[in-house]
């Protein structure tokens, strides 16, 4: 990390301006620079309220910055070769020390390591973020009854031969990327925050949601029983990919005070 910022220090007197490219869901305060460009990647993962507060922030102090998605083609665009423009890259970094929070922040993102904290740990920070949020109200419409019904007639017309199955849209348990995956873990979440009759701000209430979150994400996920113990890992595993690919919400960037 010392060499990487010696790197960047050493290469900012040679440029004439500098583009500075972070996280958009773990943005941090700003010093002023007159030469720095913002651009905010991830967009699409990012809270979009948060971010529109942190585009204000940067405007108030006349810094110019970008929102955008680097997997979107209308995002990125060609730099013009008249006159030539050369770039200097440079390797990421992040800040010699670390908080306690900021690392859950961070390793919950995927920005570093989930061995720092553990997959679990982070899977029960994420789930006690989505509960004591309004994120999951976006699920209502999920129902018990209507997902499990359409789920039942695409298999009763497959196996009869009334509805072919064609490759792309075969159900594999074991990919939880699929829409029917997700969807039945958004039910599950919604279920069990909506129905339940505890206080949220309660730590040890908390605790027992989170709890009974983890089992019936088991069945949501498709986990055979065999795995006892490790299903609770696997769970984990999945809950986080679902997040950080940003099909479960945007949580991480905090509000910004002005």
């Amino acid at each position: 990390m010392a060499a990487a910022s010696r790197a960047i220090a050493e290469r900012i007197p040679l440029v004439d301006f500098i583009l500075e490219v972070r996280d958009a869901r773990l943005l941090t305060n700003y010093l002023p620079c007159s030469r720095r460009i913002i651009v905010m990647n991830k967009m699409d993962l990012a809270n979009r309220s948060h971010l529109k507060d942190w585009i204000k922030y940067f405007e108030q102090r006349n810094c110019i910055s970008y929102v955008i998605n680097s997997h979107n083609k209308e995002n990125v665009k060609k730099i013009g070769s008249h006159p030539n423009i050369y770039v200097l890259d440079t390797p990421s970094i992040l800040p010699p020390q670390i908080l306690d929070a900021e690392s859950l922040s961070l390793t919950k993102a995927g920005a570093i390591s989930d061995s720092l904290i553990g997959e679990k740990e982070l899977a029960q920070y994420f789930l006690a973020i989505l509960n004591l949020s309004d994120e999951y109200k976006k699920w209502a419409k999920l129902s018990a009854l209507e997902n499990e019904r359409s789920f039942i007639d695409h298999k009763e017309e497959c196996s009869s031969g009334r509805q072919p199955c064609m490759k792309g849209e075969r159900q594999h348990f074991t990919d939880h990327t699929q829409d029917f995956i997700v969807h039945n873990v958004r039910r599950k979440l919604f279920e069990t925050i909506s129905c339940f009759n505890g206080d949220m701000q309660n730590e040890v209430d908390l605790e027992k949601l989170i709890e009974l979150q983890f089992t019936t994400l088991t069945e949501a996920f498709h986990l055979p029983i065999e795995l006892g113990d490790n299903a609770r890992s696997k769970v984990a595993t999945k809950l986080l990919n679902l997040y950080r690919i940003g099909r479960l919400g945007h949580y991480t960037s905090d509000p910004l005070a002005f």
